[in-house]
C-alpha cells in the first residue's frame, strides 16, 4: 500500500495544535459525526465511506476544518483519500477531551 500526502496540506504538529482550534472544529455536529465514524473504526476511513448528512463539497469543507485543526491526518491510498484520527496526539495534548465530545455526541448531545 501506497501512502502519499503529497496533495494534501499538512496537519499541524501535535505541539501546535491549539485548544481553541480543536473546540470550533468540534462544535458542529458533522464535524463530531466524523470523528465518532473514526473512533468507532477498526482503521482509517476514505471520504466517500462516511455517513453523513451533508453534500460531498460541504464534507469536504468539515475534512479540511478537522485537518486543519489537527484533529485528523489525511493521506492518499491510490485515489482514495483517507482519514485518520490523531488520538494519542490529541489525548497526550488534552487528556480526556475527545473522550468527553464522543460521550455527548454518543449520548445525544
Amino acid at each position: 500500500m501506497t501512502r502519499s500526502t503529497d496533495r494534501i496540506p499538512p496537519a499541524p504538529e501535535t505541539a501546535e495544535i491549539a485548544l481553541q482550534t480543536v473546540l470550533e472544529a468540534l462544535a458542529d455536529p458533522v464535524r463530531r459525526s466524523i470523528v465518532a465514524q473514526l473512533d468507532a473504526a477498526s482503521a482509517d476511513i476514505s471520504c466517500g465511506s462516511f455517513e453523513l448528512p451533508v453534500a460531498r463539497s460541504t464534507a469536504t469543507h468539515h475534512f479540511n476544518v478537522l485537518r486543519d485543526a489537527g484533529i485528523i491526518q489525511q493521506y492518499y491510498v491510490r485515489t482514495s483519500r483517507m482519514n485518520r484520527l490523531r488520538r494519542t496526539d490529541l489525548d497526550e495534548t488534552f487528556p480526556g477531551l475527545l473522550d468527553a465530545c464522543l460521550r455527548a455526541v454518543n449520548s445525544g448531545h
